[in-house]
């Protein structure tokens, strides 16, 4: 019921995100663009050349076989979702996905996991590496911005400025969930915390 709780909420929030999106990317976005995700991956891996963390998250993505077709607008989340050592459930599997954000500045998001995302991301590191195909522009980012509110179920970069065209990123690191349990000696605050790894990275590619 929790889980369900926190898509309902998110899904709302996506709505309205993306209709405030509309109003500033009118046209350009509104139809889906195919495009060569082999491609867009390998010029992923280029951009991430000198960048250890994020060399080793994209070859994971090249290795897992994974094909995009369609290009998401922006304020949805990314065609590939993440793959983790926790999941949505007991052990491994689908995790969360990437989300591009643009309703007060462009910005990178990550959603899902079990419970709720943790106010306090001591010892995690969630990152993306993104490039804009159209412009060469390419960077890898923190995902940090968080409130400790229940309507809050993302975690987000600062504000970019990408410049305008076809961008595809990947979303790799780490990331603390907590959900509440009975108050004890090993959960003094009511909250039982886990950190997520991401062992395939959530990918995605849209337009800006």
């Amino acid at each position: 019921m929790q889980r369900l709780g926190l898509i309902r909420r998110f899904t709302a929030a996506l709505a309205a995100a993306t209709a405030l999106a509309a109003v500033f990317v009118g046209h350009a976005a509104a139809e889906p663009v195919a495009i060569d995700w082999n491609a867009a991956v390998q010029q992923l891996r280029a951009a991430a050349n000198g960048n250890p963390a994020a060399e080793q998250a994209v070859d994971r993505l090249l290795a897992s076989g994974q094909v995009v077709t369609q290009v998401a607008l922006p304020a949805q989340p990314f065609q590939m979702p993440a793959q983790s050592d926790i999941g949505r459930g007991d052990g491994p599997g689908v995790y969360g996905s990437g989300v591009a954000l643009g309703y007060d500045g462009f910005r990178f998001g990550f959603f899902g996991g079990p419970g709720t995302i943790s106010p306090i991301q001591d010892g995690a590191r969630l990152q993306v590496m993104w490039i804009n195909l159209s412009n060469g522009r390419s960077g890898t980012e923190t995902l940090n911005e968080h409130s400790d509110t229940t309507v809050d179920t993302t975690i987000r970069t600062r504000t970019l400025d990408l410049g305008s065209g076809l961008v595809v990123a990947a979303v790799y690191g780490t990331l603390w969930h907590r959900w509440p349990v009975p108050v004890s000696d090993a959960n003094p605050d009511g909250f039982q915390y886990k950190m997520g790894t991401i062992s395939i990275p959530s990918f995605g590619t849209f337009y800006n």
